[in-house]
């Protein structure tokens, strides 16, 4: 479990940056009705199941982070989430020594720019608010692997720092990955640890293409639950109960 409390004050005052970040482009956006997940779908017609949004990813060609939106039939998503985003950095983008994992199927793709990674999954609710985040195994994206060290090396890498196809959009989702850095590197850890017990309970499937493990790790999560929480650990204050209302969630949390 991720524990704020212990990360040290440089690491809150970023976060709390992000989340200054993510409100902002949740609140303009909200000012015309609008939605992060909304500025990718509009233009193009009826939703269809497994496509990307936008169509070709969204790619930021100095940073090498990339994106997509896609949803899953009605009846394979969890109750109330309509669908998530992958995130990814390509090897450009990566800290200096990063190398895939010696895997026994790795093969150098064409272009040494192709090799990427999956970062986390982000999961939306029908009201276009972020969820849950997840992990996933090798097969779902099609990503090459990379030990959990290494990506978490990565996650300052992603930036999407243009206008299209929605600046509001690559704005809230590079802040987004800032303000639960620490949920993340957790998920990651937690990814790998995951395989390793599976490979290990299935000796006669090779783990990384085993369709009977998708998701690696998750965990559910609220904007401004961390917002709030990491606040009140820069301010030093001890925590209070809310008088407010919890504001509301369109998924079931068990």
């Amino acid at each position: 479990m991720t524990e704020l409390a212990e990360l040290p004050r440089e690491a809150l005052e970023a976060m709390a940056e992000a989340g200054r970040e993510v409100r902002l482009c949740q609140r303009v956006l909200a000012k015309t009705g609008d939605t992060v997940v909304g500025e990718l779908l509009r233009g193009h017609g009826t939703l269809y199941e497994w496509r990307h949004y936008p169509p070709g990813d969204v790619y930021d060609a100095e940073y090498h982070a990339q994106y997509y939106y896609h949803c899953h039939p009605e009846g394979e998503r969890p109750t109330g989430e309509h669908g998530h985003f992958h995130t990814f950095l390509r090897p450009h983008g990566m800290p200096s020594g990063v190398r895939p994992a010696p895997l026994p199927d790795f093969a150098p793709p064409d272009s040494d720019n192709d090799a990427l990674s999956h970062l986390i999954g982000i999961a939306m609710d029908v009201a276009g608010q972020p969820v849950r985040l997840f992990t996933t195994n090798r097969w779902v994206t099609g990503e090459t692997w990379y030990g959990s060290a290494d990506v978490v090396s990565m996650l300052d890498g992603f930036v999407v720092d243009h206008a299209r196809p929605s600046w509001p959009t690559n704005r809230w989702i590079s802040a987004l990955l800032q303000l639960f850095r620490p949920q993340i590197v957790d998920l990651l850890h937690q990814r790998d640890r995951a395989i390793a017990r599976w490979a290990e309970d299935h000796p006669d499937s090779y783990v990384y293409e085993d369709r009977g493990l998708e998701v690696a790790s998750q965990c559910f999560i609220l904007v401004e639950e961390q917002i709030a929480e990491v606040e009140r650990l820069l301010r030093g204050s001890r925590r209070r109960r809310s008088i407010l209302p919890e504001p509301p969630s369109f998924v079931e949390i068990s």
